[in-house]
């Protein structure tokens, strides 16, 4: 039986610049990695493979140089990386993302049963946590989010237990498998890959399926079958804060000052 680890190449939000003229992402120089929730996943994934005796099939949407993030997944123990890259897929959407990602994950399960699908629980170029729940709903999988423990999994009546961790609060949940699990970073740790891994993924092979291979209606996917686009991108600009008063030797005149402040600006009326 096969797990799939959804995994993304995203731009290292640490150097991110922004063209003044365009609003858009400058992505000269700019270096990428593989998404921090993502690893996460593909780190649960053979955590099942080594409990449960799975395989693990890494697979990213990209532009061709994100096979040096499926080469990574290799190197940790993946085995067999798909790269999803055409240009129609370009521009997509979180929708038209989880159109691709489903036809493929289709085309896998014609050879070999799946299990679960494991995504992060959101990319942090996006943040929306759409793409996961897009693909389980597509499939028609049990779909369970904000995992942070994989409770018990059992194969002969086939279903999982896992925790969710919510606010305040943890969940235990159970579902039918085949499914969906999309998990917070307080799941695991990640491994680090050993150096013979290391080198054995670069002589490793990265598949890639354009949309010849998929055969999806063209209207459906990339920036054509997005109904979401993005119109601008700013760094968020913030006026520096004053500090008023005296709020510890003279809290009550700190309260009037304040007060006064905010009846001047029309934020709070008497």
């Amino acid at each position: 039986m096969l797990v799939v680890a959804c995994i993304k190449q995203v731009p290292d939000t640490t150097q991110v610049q922004i063209d003044p003229v365009t609003n858009t992402l400058v992505r000269e120089g700019i270096p990428f990695i593989m998404n921090p929730y993502d690893t996460n996943a593909l780190e649960e994934a053979l955590r099942l493979k080594d409990r449960y005796g799975f395989r693990v099939a890494a697979i990213s949407m990209g532009p061709p140089n994100a096979e040096a993030t499926l080469r990574k997944a290799l190197a940790q123990g993946a085995d067999e990386a798909i790269l999803l890259s055409d240009r129609v897929f370009g521009g997509a959407d979180t929708l038209a993302t989880s159109t691709v990602l489903t036809a493929a994950i289709r085309k896998l399960a014609e050879q070999e049963e799946i299990a679960f699908i494991i995504c992060g629980k959101q990319t942090i170029d996006g943040d929306t946590a759409q793409v996961g729940p897009g693909i389980a709903t597509r499939l028609g999988f049990a779909q369970l989010t904000l995992v942070d423990r994989v409770e018990e999994v059992e194969l002969t009546t086939r279903w999982v237990r896992v925790r969710r961790k919510l606010e305040g609060r943890h969940e235990i949940v159970e579902a039918p498998l085949p499914a969906l699990l999309t998990v917070v970073r307080e799941v695991n740790r990640p491994r680090y890959p050993t150096v013979p891994m290391r080198l054995a993924a670069q002589e490793g092979k990265v598949t890639t399926w354009n949309n010849s291979v998929l055969g999806l209606n063209e209207a459906t996917i990339g920036l054509k079958g997005s109904p979401t686009w993005v119109t601008k991108i700013f760094s968020p600009q913030r006026d520096q804060g004053e500090i008023i008063g005296d709020g510890v030797n003279d809290p009550e005149g700190t309260a009037r000052l304040l007060i006064d402040k905010l009846l001047g600006k029309d934020v709070l009326t008497l």
